[in-house]
């Protein structure tokens, strides 16, 4: 039966409600898959849209940081221990006391594996500040991130709050008879250590920077086990912040937890600036190879080593003084022959003072096989040059030096 016969309408074909920046709206129009996405993007200069799109995620990677980090103190300092003592009554319970430790450092480590793609997984406005003074971070980067770690440390001090029964047990005071002094330089050193971790695992870039998160995370848990009890372990103004906020309690040594912090931030920042004005890389190089290129100088290796420098494809790169090496042939030594049957000179200038036999070649072929002779003298293999002893050293022989006879 039909709609008519129902007494239906059809609905005209432009009745329909058009959604700006569709297909239906404009049916000729051309959109990008990033416009039809986010419609109003292509007017938003990308700056500005990454610089939001990093709020966001340091927004949001700060409050599971701190959420799961303030849980796990929250548990530990409101459930007694096995001898039936709370953290309040005793002060120094060291399973409470390594149970918050945990609880930061594994928190740290999984958030920031999970952010650092995003915003750079920072969490911390003392971070953020010796991120800025090093220059791994823009300032005005750095200005929105450390707003966004202070509101996401307030959001995760009330879902805390909001979602376990009893008062929010995690705020960061001193305790052990500590005095505002001591407290200041405890947070100040703590978080120097901490932030000097990031800057070495991942600011500076090498081959184990993808698991730095690990190396960072294990800092923090370091920190924790010596601060908790001091201080509570802040190193983060932010993680202070937020408790504070939602209790309605400042201390009057609050202060400690932002002045301690930074200036534990420039401690790092100075002496991560002082060793790269000093290329500190020099003074332990190749740490960051993988090792593929760099073998010890055994007999084999200098023996096979001495066989790639005796090749032609060698000595057409690394011509000898006074050789011809347009045309000739090598020795099973790596000795240079010219064409018209005299011998030349030693590779790298060794004098060998015997004359040499006529070049192996390979079976079927007119290029001669990249043998050495193997050494009369059993107990010491013969080097493959003369400076392979220091291959790799600057303290070793110039190339130039190298070409040049000795005179025994």
């Amino acid at each position: 039966m039909s709609a008519t016969k129902l007494g239906v309408q059809e609905p005209a074909p432009t009745a329909a409600l058009a959604l700006p920046f569709t297909k239906a709206a404009n049916p000729h129009a051309e959109y990008s898959q990033t416009e039809l996405r986010l419609p109003f993007a292509h007017r938003i200069p990308d700056q500005i849209r990454n610089h939001f799109i990093a709020m966001c995620g340091e927004f949001v990677g700060t409050v599971l940081f701190l959420y799961f980090a303030l849980s796990g103190a929250q548990v530990a300092n409101s459930v007694n221990s096995s001898a039936g003592l709370s953290v309040a009554a005793t002060g120094s319970n060291p399973q409470q006391l390594q149970y918050i430790a945990l609880s930061f450092g594994f928190s740290l480590a999984v958030n920031a594996w999970v952010f650092f793609r995003i915003s750079g997984g920072l969490f911390n406005p003392a971070v953020t500040i010796g991120m800025c003074l090093i220059g791994a971070l823009p300032w005005v980067r750095g200005v929105l991130l450390f707003i966004v770690q202070l509101l996401g440390g307030i959001a995760a001090s009330a879902l805390v709050s909001c979602m376990f029964p009893g008062p929010l047990n995690v705020q960061t005071s001193l305790g052990g008879n500590t005095s505002v002094v001591q407290g200041l330089f405890i947070e100040m050193m703590l978080t120097a250590q901490l932030v000097f971790t990031i800057f070495m695992l991942a600011a500076e870039k090498h081959k184990g920077t993808f698991i730095a998160p690990v190396g960072i995370g294990l800092s923090l848990f370091v920190a924790e086990l010596t601060g908790v009890f001091f201080t509570g372990g802040s190193l983060n103004p932010a993680r202070s912040l937020g408790p504070a906020v939602i209790n309605h309690d400042f201390h009057h040594y609050h202060w400690i937890y932002w002045v301690g912090p930074i200036l534990g931030a420039i401690l790092a920042a100075g002496f991560y600036k002082f060793i790269k004005v000093l290329e500190y890389e020099t003074a332990n190089p190749s740490q960051d190879t993988d090792g593929s290129n760099i073998r010890p100088q055994t007999a084999e290796s200098m023996m096979e080593q001495g066989g790639r420098r005796g090749s032609k494809e060698w000595h057409q790169s690394h011509p000898s003084n006074g050789s011809n090496t347009s045309n000739g042939t090598y020795t099973t030594n790596g000795v240079y022959a010219a064409e018209n049957g005299g011998y030349g000179a030693p590779a790298h200038g060794i004098a060998s003072g015997v004359a040499e036999k006529p070049p192996v070649l390979r079976r079927g072929t007119t290029q001669p096989e990249n043998r050495r002779q193997p050494s009369t003298r059993m107990e010491s293999p013969a080097m493959g040059t003369v400076d392979d002893a220091f291959h790799g050293l600057s303290g070793g022989m110039h190339g130039d030096e190298a070409q040049r006879p000795i005179i025994s």
